[in-house]
């Protein structure tokens, strides 16, 4: 049974989880990591490598180059914006971790325990160019990096959301660390040092999802978690300390930041089981708990025919934290409008949801989009043991009277049901085509595909 978050440390014991995850972490290799698990931490990367490339375009991105200008030039990490451009470490991680998330497009756990995987490749990517890295330690450190991370993630339970932080950006710094740690060769015990380091760099607010407003913000929660993950590793590696129970101390991670925590979560089953293999990977850019709402929505209109035109009411019944923060029928930006499950649902019905577009500029006054938004509602669905909590149930009122209904339990891209290489295909060039040229991203797919046999990853990113 999950406690209070300072319950449950002062109920853990004394000795602290993040020694033993820094000293597994930096021990990790690429043959310790099953078929299973080497395919999806493979996938993460060149997920977050189209991810990136086609949310480096729009408006947040933008605004994140013109203050990167600032900082000065120089670097050997690439930008991840389809121009080969090269800049710092630090500055790379976090405007690849700001691109990442700029669409609502990079993958994340399953189920949701607040953590992304952008934040760790961006920093890892960043930090692998600089040093002359391989693709096989690339992907160790990633691997590394996702493992304590996810592990982080599962002990609080997801309930740092329930307090008003966005978890992202205070499980990011953690990932990010270890990750670029594995990449400047840390022990275990440099390692523990950046884990208690990056504690201190973790932040992140939920009031943008209340206030209705500001939500570009989000995005930099993944930026800076990048950017902490470096800051954290090479400042541990020049000596500084960070306390070694960051994780499960009394004043520790779990205790100030959680409603609810396992302790015991943090450094369970290492290495007989791989949090890596519950990466999901999205299909549409919007927060993930419209994925099943609108799978159930294509599904009832390409079986029945109807229209928008045709419908009286949608009602969805999805989790009770899903109805109260994203019930946002009029959304003022693009970043609420991909929050907002109405609005998702509505574009799914009536225009192309895979193309971020739909969430921008004039299409936020879409009138046939609000329309049927507003017509939609969200109903908290009861409690049910074992059920998938990003699963919906959703009943369509046609204006003749009828009622559809279809329960959408499981979405593509998650481990149950995991893309096709087809698929895996359209997304990539969906997004890295534009940015870079057709040819180039169609050769970025394939070497991302056997990353492991590349010699170098100074090549990621270069047109």
């Amino acid at each position: 049974m999950a406690l209070r978050g300072d319950e449950a440390v002062a109920a853990a014991g004394d000795d602290p989880a993040a020694p033993v995850l820094a000293a597994y972490a930096a021990s990790l290799k690429l043959a310790d990591l099953p078929p299973r698990t080497l395919a999806c931490v493979r996938e993460a990367i060149l997920d977050t490598v189209g991810v990136c490339t086609g949310g480096s375009a729009w408006e947040p991105s933008r605004i994140g180059l013109a203050y990167a200008e600032g900082l000065g030039t120089g670097g050997s990490s690439v930008i991840l914006d389809g121009t080969g451009r090269r800049t710092s470490a630090a500055t790379a991680a976090f405007l690849n971790g700001l691109f990442s998330h700029a669409i609502e497009y990079d993958c994340l756990r399953k189920p949701g325990a607040g953590v992304h995987g952008a934040p760790v490749v961006a920093a890892a990517l960043a930090v692998a160019q600089r040093s002359g890295a391989s693709g096989a330690a690339l992907i160790e450190a990633v691997a590394a990096g996702l493992e304590v991370m996810f592990r982080i993630g599962r002990a609080t339970h997801h309930s740092c959301e329930t307090k008003g932080f966005h978890a992202p950006g205070l499980t990011g710094p953690f990932g990010a660390a270890i990750a670029v740690g594995r990449l400047l060769g840390l022990d275990a015990q440099a390692m523990t040092r950046a884990l208690g380091i990056a504690g201190s760099l973790a932040s992140g607010l939920l009031e943008f999802a209340r206030s209705g407003d500001g939500s570009m913000v989000k995005k930099l929660h993944l930026a800076r978690a990048a950017e902490s993950g470096v800051v954290a590793a090479e400042l541990a590696a020049k000596g500084m300390t960070g306390p070694a129970s960051v994780l499960d101390g009394g004043f520790g991670f779990l205790a100030v930041f959680c409603a609810q925590a396992d302790p015991a979560a943090l450094a369970g089953d290492l290495g007989t089981m791989f949090e890596s293999d519950r990466l999901c990977f999205k299909r549409y850019p919007c927060h993930i708990t419209a994925h099943a709402p609108v799978e159930a929505v294509t599904a009832l209109k390409a079986r029945h025919g109807f229209d928008a035109g045709d419908i009286a009411r949608i009602e969805v019944a999805c989790s009770a934290k899903a109805a109260k923060l994203h019930n946002i029928p009029r959304p003022a930006d693009m970043g609420l409008a991909q929050y907002s499950i109405p609005f998702c649902v509505a574009v799914a019905l009536l225009r192309e949801i895979a193309d971020p577009r739909h969430f921008h500029g004039a299409a936020l006054a879409d009138a046939q989009v609000l329309d049927l938004a507003s017509r939609i509602d969200l109903v908290a669905a009861p409690p049910s043991p074992g059920r998938d909590p990003w699963a919906a149930d959703v009943t369509v009122t046609l204006a003749d009277g009828r009622t559809l209904g279809l329960a959408v339990d499981t979405i593509p891209g998650t481990p149950a049901q995991p893309f096709t290489p087809a698929q895996r295909h359209e997304k990539f060039m969906r997004l890295a085509a534009g940015p870079m040229a057709r040819d180039a991203a169609e050769r970025h797919f394939a070497r991302l595909e056997t990353l492991e046999t590349e010699g170098s990853t100074g090549w990621i990113g270069a047109p």
